[in-house]
């Protein structure tokens, strides 16, 4: 089975950081572009940021530009989103989900962390 598990929200002051972690299993990621989103109540969900390891590419959020980092460990199959300089529009459900080449979807989902940054 594919499964993904999104960890490391948690509760934190505008200006912390947090560091979430997608754990996979059945699959390996270097085969797969993989995103993290994430929703705030009543708003959209948005894409986060995007890491492809096979082509050495990441994306960001313009809002989290400098901020988020993106990475992957290949020999603990995981990908990592570093977040500092929180800020309370951050606070959100985050996501990770991957899809396969040429695929416009991400097929699938992890379970979400919840992220809360206070003021």
């Amino acid at each position: 089975d594919v499964q993904l598990q999104a960890s490391g929200g948690g509760l934190v002051q505008a200006g912390g950081s947090l560091r979430l972690s997608c754990a996979a299993s059945g699959f390996a990621f270097d085969d797969y572009t993989t995103g993290w989103f994430r929703q705030a109540p009543g708003k959209e969900r948005e894409g986060v940021s995007f890491i492809n390891i096979s082509r050495g590419r990441t994306y960001y959020l313009d809002t989290v530009e400098g901020r988020f980092t993106i990475s992957s460990d290949n020999a603990k199959n995981t990908v990592y989103l570093q977040m500092s300089s929180l800020k309370p529009e951050d606070t959100a459900v985050y996501y990770c989900a991957i899809r396969g080449p040429q695929s416009p979807a991400y097929g699938y989902w992890g379970q979400g962390t919840q992220v809360t940054v206070s003021s």
